[in-house]
């Protein structure tokens, strides 16, 4: 089983521009999600996919690869995670090299580990399915959310809305968000689907700390928070 992880690092993001190379501690983003995917073990091969100049350099800096320049249109909205791991599967297909498994590592998650990585794959070959995902669960249950128009409530769910609680003794499914930390894909079965979320989805529990997705300058802030009063974590500090 060949294995190609894959690290997405555009540099137009809309929220926060150039953010897979902001420097957190010392180091860019895109160089803490370097160390854990060698720190693994399970890559056959490592590579960026990106469209900008100053990624390639910080890529070439970390001695990461970036064997083709992604087209502009796959750089901007609406092309998403999915186009881009497409196109890096056929551009290295048309190098000669074939992989039967994909691991897509987002940059916008710093403080997932090499542990996290082998683990989730780890998950993946135990659960046989053709796509895994990392997954935290959130502070507040949605299922009691409410929408809110003009001033006035109303419940997303309300079926569940009078079934939560200390009082209710209903026992709510158990609900989680993706986080985009690590991604697990059967290649075949993703060229064909052309979708990540292929179901069955096996899944891997992250803390909600190594799971910290970070998309607005509010998120990176909080990242450098959590590095330091959470982790013990200084400026170039080992991962």
């Amino acid at each position: 089983m060949r294995v190609l992880a894959l690290i997405p690092a555009k540099a137009g993001s809309t929220r926060l521009p150039r953010k897979n190379i902001m420097p957190l501690l010392g180091r860019s983003l895109l160089e803490w999600t370097v160390i854990a995917a060698r720190d693994s073990g399970i890559c056959d091969r490592l590579i960026v996919s990106t469209e900008d100049e100053a990624v390639v350099a910080e890529a070439k800096r970390l001695h990461v690869d970036v064997p083709f320049m992604r087209p502009a249109e796959l750089a901007r909205d609406p092309a998403g995670v999915v186009e881009v791991a497409l196109h890096a599967l056929e551009e290295l297909e048309l190098q000669g090299e074939q992989f039967d498994t994909l691991v897509i590592l987002l940059p916008t998650s710093p403080f997932r580990t090499g542990e996290d990585i082998r683990a989730a794959m780890a998950m993946f070959s135990e659960k046989g399915t053709a796509s895994l995902m990392s997954v935290t669960k959130p502070s507040e249950s949605p299922l009691t959310a409410q929408i809110m128009e003009d001033g006035l409530l109303t419940p997303l769910l309300p079926e569940w809305l009078f079934r939560s609680g200390a009082k209710s003794g209903a026992e709510p499914p158990n609900v989680v968000n993706a986080n985009g930390a690590v991604t697990i894909l059967d290649v075949e079965q993703f060229k064909t689907a052309k979708e990540y979320y292929i179901y069955p989805l096996a899944a891997y529990e992250m803390p909600w700390d190594r799971g910290v997705d970070i998309d607005t300058e509010s998120d990176f802030h909080y990242a450098e928070f959590l590095a330091r009063t959470r982790f013990g974590l200084d400026e170039k500090a080992d991962s």
